[in-house]
């Protein structure tokens, strides 16, 4: 794409708008081609190519939403950003086309500043769809339909500009999600700036995002990156004033050269309850909680991921032995299914901090239920108090009865093999073959020649096995 000029298709019925935006692109180095209505626009999208679309949102025989929706309906080796012109704080307009799948908007009249990062951004955009697709982090994999569902739902929003809001219950994974969102899409490459709304004092918060005469706020580092709100339901009403006022202008007030500046941000934002409910009992303005919530995403809880446990306890057993010497722990079969049996009401958090007390506290390298020391009663969920659940458009989830997974006759014996429990046959040898020679070497107060007449092998073997599996210090 770098080794030809960009093309942008430009769907407006005013000559003046139409000859603006095309010097502008022209400076650019990008060409133009222009439509003056719906009709005329659908048949030059069919006969050609372009790396972007802007269209107005009256058209002489419809709307700039009825291209947007054309557009998104094309093959995906031909879909492309669009974006919409408004009329000057026509918000209601520009969410709806940012709904249907418009990456940004610019409001009327046109100011160029705005409209050469809008531009910029559509290019980034275009680009990103030639680039290989970044892996997600082992926390967002997994074979359960709901992660798999948050993925698609990462991938989409990525390729879009528009305000996302992230519900999840607490450490289900809000911010890697949203980080996941920033790192593939087309700001990758600029700052994402994460604000803890709930853990700062109404002042402490505001000069944090707004900034003061000696230091900029979180809104201006974020300039061309990404602004993370970590539990926005908790922002005090002044702020949620000021803050409306930047993303409907997107401008920013400087308190340190007292000037106002283009903004060129992407907001995100979390909550670990639902937005709507705050809006209703009058905590949170019904017009941020719009201009914010223009795409929703929903982290589930472990409890909705239980096959993805054991691949989630591999890689968390491997983060937190990296200070450790030899090879990473394991989870056993019985470790496994007591977590799948546990609510885990912190999610993936409390998850990490089981795993890294049992690692801490027990001596063998195979973890087994008992080192996990999970608490003996269950937590109250939220179907047990009679609220419904903030995560599936107010409709209550599903709660699973969390009782021990029961055990089919075949399971009974040691030694069975599942494939949800072990990356490969090797790792389940290696298992076994582990847990036999800790179990002898600990009988024998680590007796070596001991512990290998006592399995049958010779000395040298089990020093080979013993560095094989990582027991023994190099």
């Amino acid at each position: 794409m770098a080794d030809r000029q960009p093309i942008a298709l430009i769907v407006d019925d005013e000559p003046d708008i139409c000859n603006l935006i095309s010097m502008t692109l022209h400076r650019m180095n990008v060409r133009s081609d222009i439509a003056m209505s719906v009709g005329e626009a659908r048949r030059q999208l069919e006969q050609k190519r372009y790396d972007f679309c802007l269209t107005d949102m009256k058209l002489p025989d419809g709307t700039g939403l009825q291209i947007v929706e054309h557009i998104q309906d094309l093959p995906a080796d031909r879909l492309l950003p669009v974006a919409v012109i408004t009329a000057h704080g026509n918000m209601d307009t520009a969410i709806a086309a940012l709904k249907l799948g418009a990456f940004d908007f610019v409001s009327k009249p046109v100011n160029l500043e705005r409209l050469r990062n809008l531009v910029q951004l559509a290019l980034r955009l275009n680009e990103a769809r030639y680039v290989e697709q970044q892996e997600f982090p082992t926390l967002l994999q997994g074979q359960s339909p709901a992660i798999q569902e948050l993925r698609k739902q990462i991938e989409k929003v990525a390729r879009s500009d528009a305000p996302a809001l992230i519900f999840g219950e607490a450490g289900s994974g809000k911010e890697l999600a949203a980080r996941c969102i920033h790192q593939h899409g087309p700001r990758a490459q600029q700052p994402f700036v994460p604000v803890y709304c709930a853990s700062l004092t109404s002042e402490q918060l505001e000069a944090a995002l707004f900034g003061s005469e000696s230091e900029p706020g979180f809104i201006q580092r974020a300039h061309g990156g990404t602004l993370f709100l970590d539990e926005v339901a908790s922002l005090p009403p002044d702020i949620q004033v000021k803050l409306l006022r930047v993303i409907q202008e997107k401008r920013y007030f400087s308190e340190i050269d007292a000037a106002r500046t283009d903004l060129d941000i992407r907001i995100l934002s979390a909550s670990k309850q639902p937005l709507a409910n705050a809006v209703r009992e009058g905590r949170f303005r019904s017009d941020l909680y719009y201009s914010i919530n223009v795409i929703e995403l929903h982290a589930p809880p472990l409890r909705k991921r239980l096959e993805d446990i054991p691949l989630l306890v591999r890689d968390m057993l491997r983060r937190v032995s990296t200070t450790k010497k030899g090879a990473a722990p394991k989870a056993a079969p019985d470790a496994i299914s007591a977590l799948q049996a546990y609510a885990l009401p912190g999610n993936l958090r409390e998850l990490e901090n089981i795993l890294e007390r049992a690692v801490t506290l027990c001596e063998r390298n195979t973890l087994h239920a008992a080192d996990l020391l999970i608490p003996a009663t269950q937590p109250t969920r939220p179907s047990e108090t009679g609220e419904p659940s903030a995560y599936s458009n107010n409709n209550e989830l599903e709660q699973p009865v969390m009782t021990p997974l029961p055990e089919s006759k075949q399971s009974t014996y040691p030694g069975q093999f599942a494939t949800s429990d072990y990356s490969s046959l090797d790792d389940f040898l290696q298992t076994i073959e582990r847990e036999a020679i800790e179990t002898t070497l600990n009988e024998t107060d680590w007796n070596r020649t001991a512990a290998a007449e006592k399995l049958g092998i010779s000395f040298r073997s089990l020093r080979y096995r013993l560095k094989k599996l990582g027991l023994e210090s190099e």
